[in-house]
């Protein structure tokens, strides 16, 4: 399957300010823009389509322990390579930025060790960028997890 092929998903989300919104996905997280109206803007998450929703009301928090870290329920991100996912989370660390988790490798020695780092973004929505040791284990069943 090509890039162009390949199916692409799209999540609209609410954000508080769109120009604060425009400078975190595009100066921070290096996101290109696509259309945009006084209400909303679209941005490219590597492929895939973010459009980001002026409202007045911000997301619930709701978490939930997982491998004893307070995940925030609500979430998207990005799998990435390993140079990207450690460039990444250099990136951010330099900026600054608060983490709700800091980066680290979660089920460390089990099926679907990853690095992950979460975080929120100005208008309090949670975003998790991760990478796997192993792609193959992206969708590894691990029996110690309940």
């Amino acid at each position: 399957m090509t890039a162009a092929e390949r199916p692409r998903f799209h999540l609209a989300f609410a954000v508080h300010d769109l120009e604060v919104a425009r400078r975190f996905y595009v100066d921070l997280l290096g996101c290109a823009t696509g259309r945009e109206s006084k209400g909303w803007i679209d941005f490219d998450f590597h492929g895939h389509q973010l459009t980001a929703h002026l409202a007045q009301r911000p997301p619930a928090p709701e978490a939930r322990s997982v491998d004893g870290d307070a995940v925030p329920v609500r979430h998207f991100g990005l799998i990435l390579p390993a140079a990207e996912w450690d460039a990444l989370a250099e990136r951010l660390k330099k900026s600054g930025v608060k983490f709700l988790i800091a980066p680290r490798v979660r089920f460390k020695g089990r099926p679907g060790e990853q690095s992950t780092l979460f975080l929120r973004d100005p208008s309090g929505n949670a975003l998790e960028f991760k990478s796997f040791r192993d792609e193959a284990a992206i969708f590894a069943v691990d029996p110690g997890v309940s």
